[in-house]
């Protein structure tokens, strides 16, 4: 294994620990429900979790599409600073999903849940914050755990296999192939 091989495989699990982290904490914190210090500080540290998501992911893509995967990593930057951080993590996740997939990175049907959840919520939380389907996104409604179900397939498998598998590295060519 080269050290490109190496680099990409260190951003994999990276990533894949970021994800569970992130997971973990937003999960926690959506089950202690007031606003107290400990909440606080799973915020930020969610917060964090989606800034390394960030870097990892636009390391890992970048090569199969620079200008889309620095989109996708602003939109994760967004996604820690802004109020409306679902709608940027679902536009950062949907643009991250497609590179996966069109550079192969990891397995196809993956990659494909990837896109589809992500897509699914880009178009349905705007709508939710318009007063459609339930209304703003409340996580005591059921439509709510409905529509973040699929990505939250999607992110566990996609951690365990950045964590078990790693990615497939592109190619490095050299000349003028």
């Amino acid at each position: 294994m080269n050290s490109h091989s190496n680099s990409y495989t260190t951003y994999a699990r990276v990533a894949g620990i970021a994800f569970f982290f992130y997971i973990v904490a937003g999960i926690t914190s959506l089950s202690l429900g007031s606003d107290t210090p400990i909440i606080n500080l799973l915020y930020f540290l969610q917060n964090l979790s989606a800034l390394v998501l960030g870097v990892t992911l636009y390391l890992l893509t970048r090569e199969h599409g620079p200008a889309l995967a620095l989109l996708a990593l602003t939109c994760r930057i967004m996604e820690a600073v802004h109020d409306e951080s679902a709608a940027f993590f679902a536009v950062g996740s949907l643009f991250f999903s497609i590179l996966l997939l069109r550079g192969r990175v990891i397995p196809i049907g993956l990659a494909w849940l990837g896109v589809i959840a992500s897509a699914l919520l880009t178009a349905l939380l705007p709508l939710q914050l318009g007063g459609l389907f339930g209304g703003t996104m409340s996580w005591s409604g059921a439509v709510t755990w409905i529509v973040w179900m699929p990505m939250l397939f999607f992110e566990v498998g996609l951690a365990l296999w950045f964590l078990i598998k790693g990615v497939n590295a592109p190619k490095v060519f050299v000349g003028n192939d």
